[in-house]
């Protein structure tokens, strides 16, 4: 399992399962916005309208419900932090115990209130944060500390009765008609403020009704001030001027916990304050009495909605059982007791804040909390009495005052028992519904038939327009369905557009970085969709800015409500079980990124937690796992795979829009760096725009935290599969989780639905565009999660972006990817060349930790090629160091013996093999090859990984020292000769000049394993050999198949290009049998003899090489003389009775895969299992999977093509400078050689025809100068091959030195001392 498998909880949970939980949503219940359909929404949204019974689904109660468990969270690292959880065992490292038990008797520096808060906001924010808690954490008893610095002061009676005269008088107001907020002076005042009047405007009828009423009209007034004692301080001190203003003290005196100590310490101070209120009713009262009394006679008032101060919820609460005492008869006050605070933290207890606060996951839009704070409120909030009376004490069980039939089928009150759940009598439907008309987002187009009642306000348009109740617009003639809050059940692509256009047009979208910060329509429907959803426009919008949070409201819960659940966000961009095209989803995650990113992020983390589901066959009763997951909503693979498809999208459309497939690629390499910003010497150059607009997205909180989730949930998806697969072997699995991303990327599958038209421009930019950010996004992950050790967790989000990586690397070919995008030079530059290759041979990979040379694509050649010879060199010198210490112990031995010389000789020689530091080889020049099979047969494997010495041409005056250059010129002698054609070992094209084994040659296989060890012992060393092998014989020798006709275009180009137009015939022109009369069989031309062979399929439980095919083995010449062959073969073809079958267009695709597999597998098969055998003898068969193809037959064979101007800029000088006469003249010579000349040119000085893999600057190029020649008949050029110095004297001009130089390149041979 993950560590983030079992932890998240559907996207319908969010594991409320206390009493304390369900009072908090309780409370948000009555208190949040509901959004309702707005009033101007066109025809086409009410089909898709349906209301919201879980409170959890909607979107201003999970919020403040979010916010309210952070704080909680926030609160209790702040208590880990500071005080510890006092375990003698905790061995949490944030824990003051457990950091006081490791600092032992160093003193230990507490964290103060401000350092603590800022360290758990943090420890807050990461994923998973309950795992950091302490077990045993217990809440501290005592109040916080911050409040002792707190006086309360009661307020004097005098001053109660000045306010009440007061509060009748009108209240100043600003210039814009809004009230105007009471300051409090230096200290926080009450939990209560004074309330304020404003006004919206008169009757348009001059109705005689009071035109302006205060919100909240039986608030208390204020009964008490608080003071803060004063402190000395030193005004000079930074810290003390910063962290010692009110500003910040307000951070811990407005928690949660500090707010319920508040009101305990002032709960005696209101008590006081209620006794003489009720006393010395207000006026304010008996108007609100009397307006009481006209509503119950049937009279509708019309109230305009003011604003509403700020108020806490405690508070709101106290007054309301105030006014139920002076209105409740004595029996039922009797009976009612008050519910007490407990230590528990309540949102119901805190202040709703006005402004955004630090700790808030949400940034808090400015429009929805200030500029309509007054005009919009819940039908479930605080409003008018009703003509029910006044509503009873909510019970200590804090359950939902909702009807039990609405709440059966919801699956929240799972631990609540239905029956503490109100009844339908006690749910006062018609005094919600008039609370409800008062609030401006309940429009009269939410299709509502069931509010025929007085409406007031801005409930609809024409209260406001004309102040008539019965006249009513003929297109907004629509009736209420109740006080539920509305959403849009699916989200279409044209619903996206409408939403985001809205947004855009009223100017509430949110704020962010992602670049450009609008979006507007740049495709075109498909005719079949109709016409485009608009706005209707021609209705009377007499209060805009309400409207305009109409809308804000409910498209942010519409959102929400769609793309948190998984099971509407696939069917949003589903049709009939296939995903929309990729660009149809890029595009609406797109538009939706640039107007809501915070909340489209959050919604899809959510919904991405039903990843983390086990699928049912795990949760099977007789299944082992079943017990190791609980019960929960599961996905299958295909509906999490689109699930994962859709999100994964959505970071794509985050990244800045980019138009140019140039820049996509270049920021790709810039940020495969690590770079947020292109200097000079980068791999790209880009604008610094670009740069820090990438760098912006990248770095998102939200959009990295949704990343996280969903790789680590490909790690879990993939472990299920393997449970599922171990549980149940024998039965039909199901597909791969990335598929459907896969089938949606590949842009000619014929599976994905096409809902939107792009231009073709467009089409083409994309298909680049989303495999490329995918990578840039994979590679985010990893490097802000990288601890800088090469062995990362397998199961986390790290793993899950090397899985992504892997599964896209071997979809590259159909993903239109080279090898480059998958580079990640980040982790190269800092991780050590020499040990952590030797470290990685050791590793064991594991699902918990992988190792990142386990993916060696994501590193560049050239570090591979470092890593695979830092692995040879380790095993070189330790088996050097080896050989040294038993040669030195045998010295002793020997000369503290009493042995004599005789048994000392026998001795050295039976000790040879194993005392002997070096592989040394004695080479005659006319017998290179057999001397090399002589030597090197049977030698064992200590023997061939020691450092190779090779002494050539000493038998015939030769002197060489060999320091590399005389070991390149024996394997180049050798390898010429074992792959002369002549020998029948090999054969060579004559075009390609490609090598390639003879079928059914007649030389032994043990000659096949000892070229197989030349070629090994040279790659081991590090040399490179002139010989050229087609790229299938480096596929086959890495273990990767060859069945495509790309794997063998190189080696046999006519082939493959007639076998291609034979897949790409055409049967229009012609029936394939006719036209290229092919049978199905496969001839070779070998010694003379023309062999044909029906080709045969393979055998199911077979494959490549593993000798199970059905097809007998090819027919293998004699090895000596009078044998026939192995297995007779016919010198003709089939006979008439046996007769191959023609190829036929049913057939053709069959044929090339088997002629292919013929050409290269069973043909050689004996000739090629020698050869790799012996290539496998010094090199590490771990060492090989560093390398792919092409990197292998680089290090073989090097690189052919020879850049003279790319040699000039890495050549040294000795004696002399470029300037000088003759070295002009000697570039201006070499760089007119053909590549003939040039390969004698660099084999002449470095004894290698090839440049090294890594390019010229890895080869040694010295140009010495040797002496002035002024004579026609002087030296000629020399060099030192082994230190790679061309030794090149000053001739008097530059023909002399043309010629000169040309007769040394052809007639260069042997070694010698100059």
């Amino acid at each position: 399992m993950t560590r983030d498998a079992i932890r998240p909880l559907p996207a319908s949970s969010h594991g409320y399962n206390n009493v304390d939980d369900l009072d908090i949503l309780s409370g948000l219940w009555e208190e949040a916005l509901f959004a309702r359909l707005p009033r101007d929404a066109p025809s086409e949204l009410r089909d898709l309208v349906e209301d919201i019974e879980n409170p959890r689904r909607v979107y201003a109660i999970h919020k403040a419900s979010r916010r309210h468990n952070f704080q909680q969270l926030v609160q209790k690292y702040i208590v880990q932090l500071r005080e510890g959880c006092g375990s003698e065992h905790c061995n949490i490292s944030t824990c003051f115990t457990c950091r006081k038990r490791a600092a032992g008797q160093v003193p230990l520096r507490r964290y103060n209130p401000t350092s603590a808060r800022i360290v758990a906001t943090h420890l807050a924010s990461q994923d998973n944060p309950e795992n950091g808690l302490c077990p045993g954490l217990k809440t501290p008893k005592g109040p916080p500390a911050a409040l002792n610095s707190l006086v309360f002061v009661p307020t004097h009676k005098s001053r109660l009765e000045a306010e009440r005269a007061l509060s009748t008088s009108p209240k100043p107001s600003s210039p814009n008609g809004r009230p105007v907020s009471p300051k409090s002076n230096g200290g926080v005042q009450s939990s209560s403020v004074r309330p304020r009047n404003g006004s919206v405007g008169s009757n348009s009828k001059g109705k005689d009704k009071p035109t302006t009423l205060p919100k909240d009209r039986n608030s208390p007034k204020p009964a008490f001030e608080v003071y803060e004692e004063p402190v000395s301080r030193d005004h000079r001190s930074f810290a003390a001027n910063v962290f010692g203003t009110v500003a910040f003290k307000m951070l811990e005196w407005l928690t949660p916990a500090a707010l319920e100590d508040m009101v305990q310490k002032t709960k005696g101070f209101r008590e006081e304050t209620d006794g003489a209120r009720l006393q010395h009713p207000e006026p304010e009262q008996v108007e609100v009495k009397q307006q009481d009394a006209e509503r119950s006679q049937g009279g509708a008032l019309d109230v305009q909605p003011v604003a509403r101060p700020v108020q806490t919820e405690k508070d709101k609460r106290d007054h309301k059982e105030d006014q139920l005492q002076r209105d409740t008869p004595p029996t039922m006050r009797s009976t009612t007791q008050r519910r007490n605070s407990n230590a528990k933290v309540r949102t119901s207890n805190g202040p709703k804040p006005k402004r955004q606060m630090s700790i808030d996951p949400y940034p808090q839009d400015s429009l929805a909390d200030d500029q309509y704070s007054g005009l919009l409120k819940s039908p479930r909030g605080n409003s008018a009495p009703t003509d029910k009376g006044p509503r009873a004490l909510k019970p200590t069980t804090s359950a939902l005052s909702r009807p039990i039939s609405q709440l059966s089928s919801i699956g929240y009150f799972d631990e609540v028992s239905l029956e503490k759940m109100p009844s339908l009598k006690a749910v006062d439907l018609k005094s919600r519904a008039i609370r409800g008309q008062t609030d401006g987002a309940r429009s009269a187009d939410s299709g509502s038939p069931n509010d025929n009642g007085a409406r007031s306000g801005v409930s609809s348009e024409r209260s406001v327009s004309n102040g008539s109740t019965g006249a009513a617009d003929p297109d907004s003639e629509l009736e209420y369905e109740g006080v539920l809050p509305q959403t849009i059940s699916k989200l279409k692509p044209e619903i996206v557009d409408l939403f985001c256009d809205v947004m855009q047009e009223d100017g509430t979208a949110e704020e962010h970085l992602f670049e450009p910060p609008t979006i507007t329509k740049f495709h075109t429907k498909k005719s079949a969709q109709g016409k485009q959803a608009k706005r209707r426009r021609h209705l009377a919008r007499v209060s805009s800015p309400n409207l305009r949070l109409e809308w804000k409201l409910f498209v942010e819960q519409s959102l929400f409500y769609v793309l948190s659940d998984p099971g509407l966000l696939v069917k949003s961009f589903t049709e009939d079980g296939h995903l929309y095209d990729s660009q149809t989803v890029w595009y609406c995650m797109l538009r939706m990124t640039r107007v809501a990113p915070s909340l489209l992020f959050h919604s899809l983390w959510m919904a991405a937690g039903s990843l983390f589901a086990p699928p049912k066959s795990l949760l099977a009763p007789r299944s082992p796992t079943a017990k190791l997951f609980r019960n929960g909503e599961s996905l299958s693979n295909h509906e999490a795979g689109c699930l994962l498809s859709i999100c994964l999208h959505a970071l794509v459309a985050s990244a800045p829009l980019v138009t140019d497939s140039r820049q996509l690629h270049d920021m790709s390499r810039i940020r495969s760096h690590g770079l947020s910003l292109a200097g000079s010497g980068s791999v790209a150059q880009q604008p610094a725009d670009l740069c820090l607009q990438y760098e912006d997205a990248f770095t998102d909180p939200f959009a990295l935290r949704l990343a996280r989730r969903l790789f680590t949930a490909l790690t879990t998806r993939r472990y299920f599969d393997e449970l599922n697969q171990a549980n149940n072997p024998d039965e039909e699995h199901e597909s791969d989780v990335l598929k459907p991303l896969f089938s949606q990327l590949d842009f000619l599958s014929m599976e994905a639905v096409y809902v939107l038209d792009f231009t073709f421009p467009d089409r083409a930019l994309h298909e680049t565009r989303v495999p490329i950010l995918l990578l840039d996004w994979a590679r985010a992950v990893m490097m802000t999660g990288w601890d800088g050790c090469p062995e990362v967790a397998g199961d986390g989000p790290f793993g899950g972006a090397l899985a992504l990586i892997e599964a896209m690397y071997k979809k590259r070919h159909d993903l239109l990817l080279g090898d480059g995008h998958f580079l990640a030079e980040y982790f190269a530059e800092r991780m050590d060349t020499v040990n952590m290759p030797l470290a990685w041979l050791s590793h064991n990979p594991t699902r918990q930790r992988v190792h990142l040379l386990d993916y060696p694509y994501i590193f560049n050649p050239s570090s591979l090629v470092s890593y695979f010879r830092s692995i040879n060199f380790s095993r070189m010198s330790h088996a050097y160091e080896e050989s040294t210490v038993l040669h030195d112990r045998i010295d002793v031995i020997a000369s503290r013996s009493t042995l004599t010389s005789h048994h000392k000789e026998v001795l050295a020689d039976r000790l040879r093999a194993a005392a002997s530091k070096y592989l040394i080889l004695d080479i005659r020049r006319d017998h290179v090859l057999e001397d090399a099979f002589d030597q090197l047969w049977r030698r064992e494997e200590r023997e061939l990984i020691r450092p190779l010495k090779v002494h050539l041409g000493e038998n015939d005056g030769e002197e060489g020292f060999d320091s590399g250059g005389v070991q390149q010129e024996f394997f180049r002698m050798a390898i010429a000769e074992a792959l002369n054609p002549e020998y029948g070992a090999f054969t060579v094209d004559e075009r390609t000049r490609m090598a390639w084994f003879l079928p059914g040659s007649m030389e032994a296989e043990w000659k096949y394993e000892l070229i197989g060890l030349l070629v090994s012992l040279a790659v081991y060393n590090g040399l490179t050999l002139p010989v050229t092998f087609p790229k299938a014989l480096y596929r086959k020798l890495l273990g990767e198949p060859v069945t495509e006709l790309h794997h063998i275009d190189d080696g046999w180009p006519e082939l493959a290009s007639g076998l291609t137009s034979l897949l790409e015939w055409d049967e229009k022109d012609g029936l394939v049998e006719d036209v290229f009369a092919r049978t199905y069989e496969f001839s070779v031309s070998a010694l003379g003899q023309h062999i044909t062979r029906e080709m045969k399929p393979p055998h199911q439980g077979g494959g490549e090489g593993s000798g199970e095919e059905e097809e007998e083995e090819w027919p293998q010449f004699a090895k000596t003389a009078g044998h026939a062959f192995v297995a007779a073969a016919p010198q003709d073809s089939n006979t008439l009775e046996d007769e191959a079958p023609l190829v036929t267009s049913a057939n053709r695709n069959a044929y090339v895969s088997d002629y292919i597999r013929y050409l290269t597998d069973v043909s050689v098969r004996p000739q090629f299992e020698a050869f790799a055998r012996g290539f496998r003898t010094c090199l590490m068969p771990k060492s090989l999977n560093l390398l792919n193809p092409t990197l292998l037959q680089s290090l073989v064979e090097g690189i052919q093509t020879i850049d003279i101007s790319e040699l000039k800029r890495y050549v040294r000088y000795i004696g002399w400078d470029s300037s000088h006469r003759t070295v002009k003249d000697f570039w201006s010579i070499v760089r007119k050689y053909d590549d003939t000349m040039k390969r004698k040119l660099l084999e002449f000085v470095t004894a290698s025809d090839r440049i090294p893999v890594g390019g010229v600057k890895n080869v040694m190029f010295v140009l010495q100068r040797n002496g002035e020649e002024e004579g026609e008949k002087g030296r000629l050029p020399t060099s030192y091959t082994c230190y790679g110095t061309l030794l090149l004297p000053e001739y008097k001009d530059r023909e002399v030195l043309r010629e000169r130089l040309a007769m040394a390149l052809e007639n260069a041979r042997g070694f010698g001392f100059a």
